[in-house]
């Protein structure tokens, strides 16, 4: 009520309200409002700004998270907060999850934050010049585990990928820095994801900036914009997810891994390549540059 008596009694007001006058009707003395006036924000009040803004950032970075997800990501942060005073803090600040509607099955994709620079061409002359993004999710005992990877189209390697229990933008983030660590920072590959949430933040869109890539985006309901990635994702479905009940996530984290770079980079032979393996394919590649500089 104060904030409301000090803005009724400032000169100018439309209708300008007394102090003593406004205080009496809203049933409290003009010395608590003046006591008020003197400290108008109490401790707890500025904690709670702090926090709402906390929460508002990282809302911004996965935009699909309800209180819980916020919750959990406050207190990564280092903060102790409960996970009612969260979600306290979500409704006194309008912070919702985009996902509020059950009703349907399925969701309409957000609008796209970049064009289709690929348009289904899934071949490439070097390497680093297109890679191709997704995110795949398995269940074990404990819960589901996400997989985020990145492909490149020329060699059809696995440049990079993390993997977590939970699908936020910041997997896709890590992901991405693991494929930029491992191919020594390449500049101006176009990196090619649908529209999902977590290529679409602001987190995951300011990596592709600072880092020098093109963001690319498919188009909505074209699962073959993004078919080249989709069948790598297949291959994992039935050499790895599909074979067996999965009881932990550390046990499928470590198939996927094994499978990744023991398997798949080094004996798996591909006909696109020349049934070269993809780390056969980029030695010989390396090597023709390397002549030819």
């Amino acid at each position: 009520m104060f904030p409301l008596v000090q803005e009724m009694a400032v000169t100018g007001a439309p209708i300008r309200v007394p102090v003593t006058v406004a205080c009496r009707v809203l049933g409290f003395s003009k010395q608590a409002y003046y006591q008020w006036l003197k400290r108008p924000v109490s401790a707890r009040e500025r904690e709670q700004r702090h926090l709402i803004e906390v929460l508002r950032r990282l809302h911004d970075n996965d935009e699909e998270g309800g209180y819980r997800v916020l919750a959990d990501d406050i207190r990564d942060l280092g903060y102790e907060v409960s996970e009612r005073r969260v979600w306290r803090l979500c409704k006194v600040a309008g912070i919702r999850s985009t996902i509020v509607a059950r009703k349907t099955r399925y969701r309409p994709a957000g609008d796209p934050v970049g064009d289709d620079l690929i348009s289904r061409d899934f071949t490439a002359e070097y390497l680093d010049e297109k890679w191709l993004v997704d995110i795949t999710e398995h269940w074990t005992n404990e819960g589901k585990l996400y997989v985020c990877a990145f492909k490149d189209v020329c060699s059809r390697r696995i440049v990079g990928y993390a993997i977590d229990s939970r699908m936020k933008a910041s997997l896709a983030v890590r992901a991405l820095q693991n494929a930029l660590i491992n191919r020594g920072h390449p500049r101006g590959v176009i990196v090619h994801s649908d529209r999902g949430g977590q290529f679409r933040s602001k987190s995951f869109q300011h990596a592709l900036r600072v880092n020098g890539l093109r963001g690319s985006m498919g188009r909505v309901g074209a699962c073959g914009d993004n078919a080249a990635m989709e069948s790598f994702f297949s291959l994992l479905q039935k050499n790895v997810l599909d074979r067996k009940t999965w009881a932990t996530r550390a046990e499928l984290r470590l198939a996927i891994v094994s499978w990744i770079e023991g398997k798949y980079h080094r004996k798996r032979r591909q006909r696109g390549l020349g049934r070269l393996t993809p780390i056969e394919f980029e030695t010989i590649m390396r090597t023709s540059v390397d002549l030819a500089a």
